[in-house]
């Protein structure tokens, strides 16, 4: 869109916020596309008048010199994520005050998506915030956060190729559609280059692991006649990981404990038949495998268990911070067609190799999984084998050598054009997008037939026949179980396995924009109308043999199985937006928008709307409103995610209510603990979810170098998606069959479908796909504070601080729950991913000549410990240990910036500076943890020390 030349006189507010925003430290306010104007001198009103153009910025489609409005955009330029030490996209935005809540990712050991890299807002899930980059939608990770979540993983963004990051917190629905309801993140690439540059940054972490290499080569072109301009640029990074083994709060076993630290269970016999206490059959005395685990593994006692081999030091074997290889390319390009017409195009490519490591803890073999227990006719007695993998099984280099990756490739590319109609003040753009995100999981795997097949082999022998009719019957070699093996049997029964999965947007959309429709007493009006359609797929294509068995339920892969699903739609949209300045004081803003899918043979559309207020009493201060609707729509794979089977147990209530039993009266029933069988399964027929959410704040600019803001936010977020729970659906089963519900109702007509009885009205199969149920509120504040001085010959102080407190969070799981408080109620604060109730940064720079410092502290408020999480209580005491908070945990990073030349600049940085580990956590947590901190919000990775030399070669 181009850029109108209408100009405007600034006020004190305008020039107070300016002068503030173009100082690099993290702020409040609208980076620019151009500016126009010059800060005044330090607490002084601007000696003249100065224009500013009129920009398109995040929050809004229409081109405005306000650099605040009713909108609370935070950007976050190049030179605060260079000053900050911010290593990432991702790290800026994990380390924004808004990430009130904790994230799975590279420490979470087994995740569904331990290979990417996430952030949302508010506590929110990350799906709940939209993704933009350049203005234009980024494409949905494959794989499904949780295992149930579409969302986008940021990992893939080339840093030093930002321009600025800007977000916009709040419901955004009626700009910018489905998904924008914690907000909106556009990451705003460079448009334009001062000639060839080339970066070198190197690091390291103190405590070892972690080393990192990251090269950046950028270069511009104009043509003479200025019609041809073209910025591109090619950055590579390579990562290594840190293991557990690296850290001493991750090594071993908590041995800070409020229990004393117990050993893994490495090889074990478990008798079922006398309360799963263990039996030590080795006639060595675990001898034999004590060179096992680095030379770790030894007899061990449980106390009220028995005896076993055992190693206090497995937790270290496995990954804590993912290993990376990535490659990224961007351009940008723009040709100068005519006096009206403009041609542009964009392309980001990004290619990167994920390495991380699940750990011993998973890598393990077992009698269950096949048998559930088998009978050994010597000791009268069911039993189970379980039997870790070691590092000397494995051989080679170990756990190094059966790491999975995760294999990311994605691109976006946008072609369009803008100019203008001739004289007249409308402009116009048509683009067309293109985004496609292609995944391959390479998973180390236990193969079942041969696994099974081994130690049956070389430990239980053949099979003797079946005990009770169900339990077969063998008598094992138990030397031989306490054996090690060689390296070339662990490889007879494991390999890799190959996960495709794909999702793909295109969308062609025109926009049309009048900044000057008429005009007002306080203005011009402005006027945006935009109209949009594409289409979106996702794909999920597990390795067959990752795939359930329809009779046995169990597939190729031993302890691991996935399901397939696919799915696309059309999409279509129109928007609108008109902004009014009524009078001088006062400006209000409409917006309104209107989405439409078409898939699974019928429509789901979402009207939302949006009226945002903003008022000037006086030229020092805006007060500022909004009031809108937001929604999310189904997503692809809540849709069109496969079917999958499961053993489980619940209570029966139909057929309890048949012997004279009720609800919670359940104890004595036959039917109290019925085992059956499950499935589980997207939903075609799911709606939107929708929110109402408004907000209202403030902007005092007392003085050009001051600026304090503060917004208030709220949201009413319905008809979430949710897996309904086995209990609650026989629990409506139950008063649908009985009449003590609405039978004519769409839930007992479900209820009704989704549990099958047989003749004796037993559960044969019951059935939980995905549904509308759940139910969310949340009140939160956030304040933002800006300050310069002018030290004359002694430099520049920035000062930027940000803080977020969330008032108030709620969830109802189900219609008729009462609701749950995440902020007062330490087991589900903890169980929904772990809330800090708030937030806060700050940094204070300090410009001088050719000197850089900046200071930057971080600061995750108090968090429920892991006493209150697991007794839901605050007033739970144990071994000298309280349930209660753990107390606030800052972080401090520092760096140092030198001009040698014009050209040249060459950086220190130090993050966390002090070292700071979560090890005061590890006391509140028992012997039997190995990871004793909450691996959602903190990390143990120690200080690092990155150096960085920037060179320009000019043009």
């Amino acid at each position: 869109m181009q850029l109108s030349n209408i100009r405007l006189r600034r006020s004190r507010l305008s020039a107070a916020l300016c002068l503030v925003f173009l100082l690099p430290a993290a702020h409040d306010g609208f980076a620019q596309e151009s500016a126009a104007q010059k800060p005044a001198s330090s607490g002084s009103a601007p000696s003249s008048t100065t224009d500013l153009d009129r920009v398109t910025v995040t929050g809004s489609l229409i081109p405005q010199t306000e650099l605040e409005t009713f909108t609370p955009v935070t950007t976050i330029t190049a030179q605060d994520i260079q000053a900050r030490g911010f290593t990432s996209v991702s790290d800026v935005l994990q380390q924004s005050t808004y990430q009130t809540g904790g994230l799975q990712g590279g420490q979470t050991s087994a995740a569904f998506t331990q290979g990417a890299e996430a952030a949302g807002m508010f506590g929110l899930d990350p799906g709940y915030t939209k993704y933009l980059i350049n203005g234009r939608p980024m494409a949905n990770y494959p794989a499904l956060y949780n295992g149930s979540d579409t969302f986008n993983n940021i990992s893939g963004i080339p840093v030093d190729l930002v321009d600025r990051i800007e977000i916009l917190p709040g419901g955004q629905s009626s700009l910018y559609g489905s998904d924008a309801i914690a907000g909106v993140v556009n990451v705003i690439l460079k448009q334009q280059a001062d000639g060839l540059s080339f970066n070198l940054r190197g690091g390291m972490y103190s405590e070892g692991g972690g080393a990192s290499l990251r090269a950046t080569l950028s270069d511009g072109y104009t043509s003479s006649d200025g019609r041809i301009s073209v910025i591109g640029g090619v950055q590579y990074e390579t990562r290594q990981p840190i293991w557990g083994d690296q850290r001493d709060l991750t090594n071993q076993f908590n041995p800070d404990g409020y229990t004393a630290a117990l050993a893994s269970r490495d090889y074990v016999v478990i008798n079922g038949s006398a309360r799963n206490t263990y039996l030590m059959p080795d006639p060595a005395s675990c001898a034999n495998v004590a060179g096992q685990f680095d030379g770790s593994e030894a007899l061990r006692t449980r106390a009220g268990f028995g005896q076993y081999c055992g190693s206090f030091l497995t937790p270290g074997y496995r990954t804590i911070s993912n290993g990376k290889d990535s490659v990224q390319g961007y351009a940008h390009a723009t040709y100068q067609a005519s006096d009206n017409v403009q041609l542009y195009g964009d392309l980001l490519a990004s290619y990167e190799n994920v390495d991380y490591a699940t750990g011993s803890s998973y890598t393990w073999w077992g009698t269950s999984a096949k048998y559930g227990y088998f009978y050994d006719p010597d000791r009268k007695a069911l039993l189970n084998l379980q039997r870790a993998f070691s590092p000397e099984d494995i051989g080679g280099r170990g756990f190094r050598d059966i790491m999975n990756t995760d294999r990311n490739r994605s691109y976006q590319v946008t072609l369009g054009a803008d100019g203008g109609f001739g004289a007249s003040e409308w402009d116009w753009d048509v683009g067309f997008t293109r985004s496609q995100y292609r995944l391959t999981e390479h998973n180390w795997a236990r193969f079942s037939d041969a696994i099974d097949a081994y130690f049956v082999s070389h430990v239980l022998g053949p099979q003797l026949g079946v005990n009770r009719g169900q339990y077969p019957i063998f008598r094992p070699d138990y030397a031989a179980f306490y054996t090690p093996m060689s390296p070339s049997d662990f490889a007879s029964f494991t390999g890799y396995v190959d996960t495709h999965s794909e999702t793909t947007d295109n969308t062609l959309r025109a926009q049309f924009t009048n900044a000057s429709l008429f005009s007002l007493p306080g203005g011009e009006a402005g006027l945006a109308l935009v109209a949009e359609g594409g289409t979106q797929g996702w794909e999920y294509r597990p390795d067959p043999r990752l795939l359930q068995d329809e009779d046995t339920l169990k597939s190729q892969v031993w302890g691991l199985t996935s399901v397939s699903g696919a799915g696309d739609r059309d999409r279509y949209a129109v928007t609108g937006e008109l902004r009014m300045p009524l009078w001088k004081p006062l400006t209000v803003t409409l917006s309104g928008r209107y989405d439409a899918f078409d898939m699974a043979g019928g429509t789901i559309d979402k009207p939302t709307w949006s009226l945002g207020i903003e008022w000037r009493p006086i030229e020092e201060l805006l007060l500022r409103g909004k009031y809108g609707t937001a929604f999310r729509a189904p997503t692809l794979s809540d849709m069109f995610q496969g079917l999958s089977g499961f053993y489980s147990s619940n209570t029966d209530y139909y057929r309890c209510s048949l012997e004279g039993y009720t609800p919670g009266n359940t104890e004595d029933c036959a039917y109290d603990n019925t085992r059956y069988f499950g499935q589980q399964s997207g939903n075609p027929d799911l709606k939107p979810i929708e929110a109402d959410v408004w907000n209202v704040g403030f902007v005092w600019a007392p003085a050009s170098n001051l600026s304090l803001a503060v917004d208030y936010f709220s949201w009413d977020i319905r008809d979430e998606v949710d897996q309904l729970s086995d209990d609650q659906l026989l629990l409506a089963e139950y008063f649908c069959r009985t009449g003590q519900a609405n039978t004519a109702s769409a839930t007992c007509d479900n209820a009704l479908a989704w549990v099958t009885r047989g003749a004796n009205d037993e559960i044969e199969r019951i059935y939980t796909p995905k549904v509308n149920v759940s139910q969310q509120k949340l009140e939160a504040v956030t304040v933002s504070l800006n300050y310069t001085l002018d030290m004359d010959r002694w430099g520049t102080l920035n000062f930027a601080g940000n803080y977020t407190n969330n008032l108030k969070h709620t969830v109802t799981p189900l219609p008729g729950d009462e609701p749950i408080d995440l902020l007062s109620e330490p087991y589900y604060m903890w169980l929904y991913d772990a809330y800090a109730k708030t937030r806060a940064e700050a940094s204070l720079g300090w410009n001088i000549g050719r000197w850089t410092t900046t200071a930057y502290a971080n600061r995750i408020g108090s968090t429920p410990n892991y006493l209150a999480y697991t007794s839901d209580s605050w007033d739970y005491e144990t071994n000298g240990q309280h349930a209660g908070r753990w107390s606030p945990y800052t972080t401090y990073n520092l760096s140092f910036a030198f001009d040698a030349t014009d050209f040249l600049r060459l950086s220190l940085m130090v993050n966390n500076v002090l070292n700071e580990m979560p090890d005061q956590q590890a006391a509140n947590y028992p012997g039997t943890s190995s990871t004793p901190y909450n691996n959602y919000l903190y990390k143990p990775y120690g200080r690092s020390v990155y150096l960085e030399m920037r060179y320009n070669f000019g043009r």
